[in-house]
């Protein structure tokens, strides 16, 4: 049988896609050990405390070389976040928690998992002018299983995600939406507040190389050295390389929505070909259509220049 989602006004799914204003309370889900653009997120996150209040991370499920499995990618990105918040002098106790050890069979399968289970507490106690922001840089199969297990969530969250390509690419085969295709279609379809960041063609533009990671980066801290180390060992080929840092683009728009522009747009329909298709019937979410990449880069490497400063001055 097919899940009964709650009806959200559209008046009040226009008000709760608008960019936020002032300080929002958030949850990361992230597949962290996948990539190295995972731990450039957490860390922005962690230093933007006057916008975002973090209040916990869950360890995202993936499968490539990297992993044998979903729940190893999930156990090798948990115990990534944790070196990450060690570096960064915070506790993971009750902060950060293993998610699903596989993706979704199906939409009425969730995987019930530690991370599922604290998303539905945390959502459920926001209040209800507060929307719990839900920011997920991985399979988003946390969060639509969180969906699926409590579908009352959607009344008191926020999703924001990166995933899928530009809504006119020729196809949608990106790494983080087809890996669980039940979950992207739960948070597509379920009518939960969304705001898509696609990847090729939007977050594809925040680029960076080796010699602005050496100078913007490496030295500022163990946190700065820890990131550089990350970007260094990425390629050992480094003469013409940049690499993209997708999963800040998210982050980002919590921060400053104005370096990622966007706007309302109709929820696209997610094919069984992994293509988008257009439906004027459906409800609004919120799509990014550009990056201003400079200012992201600015804001992030300035934060890591004054964390440093900071922690210098702690010591002395």
């Amino acid at each position: 049988m097919p899940t009964q989602y709650p009806k959200i006004s559209e008046e009040l799914r226009v008000r709760r896609l608008q960019p936020p204003t002032g300080q929002v309370n958030m949850v990361l889900d992230t597949d962290t050990y996948n990539e190295i653009d995972d731990q450039f997120a957490i860390v922005y996150t962690m230093l933007s405390q006057d916008k975002i209040n973090l209040q916990a991370i869950y360890a995202a499920p993936f499968l490539n070389r990297l992993s044998e499995s979903a729940k190893d990618g999930m156990d090798k990105s948990y115990d990534e976040i944790i070196r990450i918040l060690r570096r960064m002098n915070v506790p993971a106790d009750g902060f950060a928690f293993r998610g699903s050890e596989r993706f979704m069979p199906s939409p009425g399968e969730p995987e019930d998992s530690p991370a599922a289970r604290d998303l539905i507490a945390r959502a459920l106690a926001a209040p209800a002018d507060e929307p719990l922001y839900v920011v997920a840089i991985g399979a988003i199969t946390n969060v639509a299983s969180a969906i699926a297990l409590e579908p009352r969530i959607i009344e008191k969250i926020v999703v924001v995600w990166l995933g899928g390509h530009r809504l006119d690419w020729q196809h949608t085969k990106e790494f983080n939406l087809k890996q669980d295709v039940c979950a992207a279609r739960i948070v597509l379809d379920s009518g939960v507040p969304l705001v898509l960041v696609p990847c090729s063609g939007v977050a594809s533009h925040l680029i960076t190389t080796l010699p602005e990671v050496e100078r913007y980066v490496k030295g500022q801290g163990a946190i700065g050295d820890f990131l550089a180390e990350r970007y260094e060992a990425c390629s050992s080929d480094h003469y013409g390389y940049s690499r993209v840092i997708w999963d800040i683009s998210v982050i980002a728009w919590l921060i400053n929505p104005a370096s990622v522009p966007s706007a309302l747009v109709h929820s696209p329909v997610l094919t069984d070909q992994i293509t988008w298709s257009r439906d004027t019937s459906r409800h609004l979410i919120r799509c990014a259509h550009y990056v201003q990449r400079d200012a992201i880069f600015k804001d992030l490497f300035r934060k890591l220049e004054q964390h440093a400063l900071a922690a210098s001055e702690t010591v002395r």
